[in-house]
């Protein structure tokens, strides 16, 4: 695998991690805004398979649909199929809280960000496993 192509899976994967910490961190906080921590959580699973996806030369769309990217990895790993469940319940927060209007309420549920932050790690950790030693992030 030449350089460039390592240090761009390298480089997806550094962000899935800091997008994850990110939102345990926020989550973590007595009065940790939810909104947007649970958004961290949609993006660390976009960015993971994004990762995997580029990993097989797959030119990542530009989209924050995780049940599309995950349904892209497919073709690559038949065992994405696990994770459809996943990616239909993570893809909406990318937008979901982030703007006045597009949710009932303006924050979710301490219930519905704990899911969220669990699928997001298991799905990164899931990458992580197929994925070579060379392009994981160190650390």
């Amino acid at each position: 695998m030449d350089e460039a192509k390592r240090e761009l899976v390298r480089a997806w994967l550094i962000k899935a991690r800091n997008d994850l910490t990110t939102a345990r961190q926020m989550g973590a906080l007595p009065d940790g805004p939810l909104d947007t921590a649970i958004y961290h959580c949609q993006q660390a699973a976009e960015k993971a398979v994004k990762g995997f996806l580029a990993l097989h030369d797959h030119r990542p769309e530009r989209s924050h649909d995780v049940e599309r990217l995950v349904e892209l990895a497919q073709t690559y790993e038949t065992r994405f199929a696990g994770w459809e469940e996943a990616a239909i319940t993570l893809t909406p927060y990318a937008t979901a809280y982030r703007y006045p209007g597009e949710s009932a309420t303006l924050e979710p549920s301490r219930a519905e960000f704990d899911e969220a932050l669990e699928l997001a790690a298991d799905l990164l950790n899931f990458v992580l496993s197929l994925l070579p030693n060379e392009v994981r992030p160190s650390g």
